[in-house]
């Protein structure tokens, strides 16, 4: 697939779903991938921070996208977040994820490791030369205290040819500009920042890895879409319901506050893999106050 059109739209960073003895409920999944793809969104992102992927065996991970990639049937991409402890095993689960038919690969920076540009550089370099699928490099410093500036990811991209996007979550939204001023349209920019879809848009992002689609899909792809081609005046009234449900992406419990919308709406539940646990007490009844209140207000009712 192109630039053109393989990036271009709301792509879930969709949730693991668990079971209440913590197996994966790949029944569940692959309803749900099928129930966000019918929504409007152009593709399924698993294996990620929110799909809590580092407390997935290599095992788990290949299990998941053989679901998702038969739920799918090929209607939509599945595009795999590509993270290990060693670059070996990076490589080896992009390898997998290939041969089992996924269309792309969002490339992490190690789990636990942060290092120089030299060290990482050469990490997502093998990575996104283990095969020929699209990828996008996934930046997300916060997280993952590894932050790939605008300058390295031109080096990159002049580079690799099959790297044809990047998932910008610094939180700053001048990189889109910079991006842009160093390698013009050569790379399709997307949100990774619930809160920051439509200054995203607005700054040139053609698409956005979403949280929050899990629980509101229909809603994430009308914002988007209401972002993307009337600007952030036409987006106003849905963004304002909205943001405080997707500030709920941008905290560390975000997994657990997420899969908390999810099963409020009935699209999921709140089960998440430990060390995880599931929200109790002042903080629960905070989130839930937060979700009941967009709930009550949403502009549907």
């Amino acid at each position: 697939m192109s630039n053109a059109s393989f990036w271009r739209g709301v792509i879930p960073a969709i949730t693991t779903p668990f079971r209440a003895d913590g197996a994966i409920d790949h029944a569940f999944l692959a309803e749900h991938a099928r129930t966000l793809i019918d929504a409007g969104c152009v593709g399924i992102v698993p294996l990620g921070s929110l799909g809590e992927a580092a407390t997935l065996s290599f095992e788990d991970k290949l299990a998941i996208l053989r679901t998702l990639v038969q739920a799918l049937d090929g209607r939509a991409p599945v595009i795999p977040g590509i993270a290990a402890l060693s670059t070996d095993e990076a490589v080896r689960l992009a390898r997998e994820a290939a041969a089992i038919g996924c269309a792309g690969l969002m490339v992490l920076p190690p789990y636990v490791y942060s290092s120089d540009w030299r060290e990482m550089k050469a990490h997502v370099r093998a990575v996104i030369e283990a095969t020929p699928l699209p990828c996008m490099l996934y930046n997300n410093p916060i997280a993952y205290k590894t932050d790939f500036v605008p300058e390295q990811i031109a080096e990159l991209a002049a580079e690799l040819p099959n790297l044809q996007a990047v998932k910008e979550s610094s939180t700053d939204v001048r990189r889109f500009a910079a991006i842009r001023s160093l390698l013009g349209e050569r790379l399709d920019l997307l949100v990774g920042m619930d809160d920051a879809v439509v200054e995203g848009v607005a700054m040139g992002a053609t698409g956005w890895i979403a949280g929050l689609v899990n629980a509101y899909p229909k809603e994430s792809v009308q914002l988007f879409e209401l972002a993307r081609d009337g600007g952030a005046r036409a987006a106003a009234d849905l963004y304002a319901w909205f943001l405080p449900l997707l500030r709920l992406d941008t905290v560390p419990k975000f997994v657990q506050l997420i899969k908390l919308v999810q099963e409020r709406v009935g699209l999921g539940s709140e089960h998440v893999r430990a060390p995880r646990m599931a929200l109790v007490g002042a903080e629960r009844d905070a989130a839930l106050a937060v979700i009941e209140r967009a709930i009550a207000a949403h502009p549907g009712r």
